[in-house]
């Protein structure tokens, strides 16, 4: 395939693509869109124009909502068709390459548009998925000969975090205040967190509601998956360590997340289907699975000071994943808890086996013992205010390229 509407080769945004968001046009009015190269397309008006009235069961203008939400909740039959319809309006020599009208009013340049938060999420999932980094943790905190804990193979452990503090790309993230209790003194302390980090992960989001007592299987799963986005779960170290035992991560985690503002879906990222490593002990049977589940994206970190350059300071690949997608939502709802349209599943943390894999400052800094240097010479065991925090993901392969953007977010002050 190629498109009437150029852009670079290393577009994370090509025609194989078609992601999508929510954006304000021209700071005048919110809708539904694409993107294509570095062109953003509003859906709302294609849809005017009458391109997609040949799909059955799109019978109202869904563009025209403030998220996703009501478009996703169609269902893959339509909202694959409409994607399948996007690339080929998108063709060269399409009916659409030659309707200037429309291009000149749906068609946006980056620097005309505002991405928003693309779904409204009801409810939010962190799972703890990746061996490597559960494996470093343990090691950090338990005993290295024991480093993950009885039931860590056995099932996707996870916690319900606070849906209402995850945020778009590019919204400040406060330095969270809360107790720590440093090694050296006797009673805890109350201030602004001293050890903030960075958790790189992607989550996936979901395209159904189900009642309560309905559970969903590892085969039935991708089907009420309708796409995925980077996930950067912001960690006060020092909080957490503090308040988990008992019940878990609390103020540590809930003071704010970010994501990407670009779904991209399933179908998009078929083509970088890959194996998933072997999972010793064998699961239960609920948790077992056919065929291809882990996806081959790569994920890179950077670390830019105020007034600095960006430093890549993590290279990982998504393709790690322990427990993959479908194992964590039949884990999350086989005790029949239901699931709603934008529910969002973040993977945890992602890490490889090689030192610059680690996908946290906890990880690459070996809780601060190993500081990582900067291109102007600064040192950083955790996070500093101002740092702007960027993460990246993109899938390649036999010259297609499906790309995610990036999630940035940078840390101010606490209030």
């Amino acid at each position: 395939m190629k498109s009437f509407v150029e852009y670079s080769s290393d577009s994370d945004f090509s025609i194989h693509n078609i992601p999508f968001g929510v954006a304000v046009f021209n700071k005048e009015y919110i809708g539904c869109c694409t993107r294509i190269g570095d062109q953003i397309v509003d859906l709302a008006t294609l849809y005017d124009y009458g391109y997609f009235e040949e799909i059955e069961g799109l019978i109202d203008n869904v563009f025209e909502a403030y998220t996703l939400n009501e478009f996703i909740e169609l269902g893959k039959p339509i909202t694959n068709a409409v994607r399948q319809k996007i690339q080929e309006l998108l063709q060269e020599d399409s009916i659409l390459s030659k309707d200037e009208k429309t291009i000149e009013e749906a068609f946006y340049d980056l620097d005309k548009v505002k991405m928003m938060m693309p779904v409204h999420i009801p409810n939010y999932t962190d799972f703890y998925s990746s061996i490597e980094h559960a494996t470093n943790v343990g090691k950090m905190f338990r005993d290295p000969a024991n480093a993950l804990l009885p039931n860590w193979k056995h099932l996707p452990v996870g916690y319900h975090g606070r849906a209402s503090s995850i945020v778009v790309s590019g919204t400040e993230i406060n330095r969270p205040k809360g107790q720590m209790k440093p090694a050296d003194v006797e009673k805890p302390v109350f201030g602004p967190c001293k050890q903030l980090d960075f958790e790189l992960e992607m989550a996936f989001i979901i395209n159904k509601n189900t009642e309560m007592g309905e559970s969903i299987s590892t085969s039935e799963a991708e089907d009420a998956i309708f796409g995925m986005v980077i996930f950067n779960d912001w960690s006060a170290r020092d909080i957490q360590s503090w308040e988990y035992v008992p019940l878990g991560p609390f103020l540590a985690k809930n003071f704010g997340s970010s994501v990407s503002p670009w779904v991209v879906t399933l179908e998009a990222l078929e083509p970088f289907r890959t194996a998933s490593p072997e999972q010793d002990p064998e699961v239960l049977e609920y948790l077992q699975f056919e065929g291809d589940k882990n996806y081959d994206i790569n994920l890179e970190v950077y670390i830019q000071p105020e007034n600095g350059e960006q430093n890549l300071i993590s290279e990982s690949n998504y393709k790690h994943m322990y427990w993959n997608m479908t194992q964590q939502l039949a884990h999350h709802t086989v005790n029949g808890c239901n699931v709603e349209v934008g529910d969002m599943y973040a993977s945890g943390t992602i890490s490889g086996s090689d030192p610059k894999s680690f996908g946290s400052m906890l990880e690459l800094t070996w809780r601060g013992q190993n500081p990582i240097t900067l291109s102007n010479g600064e040192e950083r065991k955790f996070i500093n205010d101002n740092d702007t925090v960027t993460m990246k993901a993109w899938a390649e392969k036999d010259g297609v390229r499906v790309g995610f953007g990036e999630v940035n977010g940078k840390i101010i002050p606490a209030k």
